[in-house]
């Protein structure tokens, strides 16, 4: 079975759109991805890159043709609750932090659905520990344990050698794939993904 991983940051609304796309590649795949949380903002800085809004603000239609393409993406999925952040861009550290001390842990991916709704489809300002904090209880999960990891220094530790060993392999942006070590940039590549975890899988 191929290895494949999922290099992801929650400020990235690319990376939310890849999360509902990807249980339908795990079922026809059998694959299972691996969710690794980095720090986007570490990758720009290690990269000197920066987001497609700042990159792109002086390129004349290029942003206007990119939410042609979000439009397209989303009507091809079917995603209609995604909902573009009122608070954009989201200072993601704290809840990536909290997420990377759960790695291994039993809800980690329940944590991860219910930080993705609150930015994604319900617009919450999560970068206010409050806001986090509530949200979390609200889903049923424990707010404060979380906010207490994202403040572990393990947690901290985990979340810096993963970004820095996601861009050494070839990592600038999110969201970025790896299968079987063979890196893929971005939520248009998911198509390229699933065929090379067939490829990998096929007798």
């Amino acid at each position: 079975m191929a290895k494949v991983e999922f290099h992801f940051d929650y400020g990235s609304p690319n990376c939310y759109l890849s999360h509902r796309v990807i249980p339908d590649i795990e079922k026809r795949t059998g694959a299972k991805f691996e969710y690794i949380p980095i720090l986007l903002g570490g990758v720009f800085k290690s990269t000197n890159n920066q987001s497609p809004i700042a990159a792109f603000k002086d390129v004349k239609n290029k942003l206007s043709y990119q939410q042609i393409e979000m439009k397209r993406f989303l009507a091809r999925y079917k995603l209609a609750k995604f909902k573009m952040n009122a608070y954009f861009p989201v200072n993601t550290l704290q809840i990536m932090r909290g997420t990377a001390g759960l790695v291994g842990k039993p809800q980690f991916m329940a944590y991860v659905e219910a930080l993705y709704c609150a930015m994604w489809e319900d617009s919450k300002k999560m970068d206010d520990p409050e806001v986090i904090t509530a949200t979390l209880d609200a889903a049923g999960l424990d707010g404060k344990a979380f906010m207490a990891l994202a403040q572990d220094a393990d947690a901290k530790a985990l979340l810096l050698s993963n970004t820095e060993a996601s861009v050494a392999r070839g990592t600038f942006g999110a969201p970025t794939f790896f299968v079987d070590g063979e890196i893929y940039f971005g939520k248009d590549r998911l198509d390229d993904v699933e065929r090379a975890i067939g490829a990998v899988t096929s007798p």
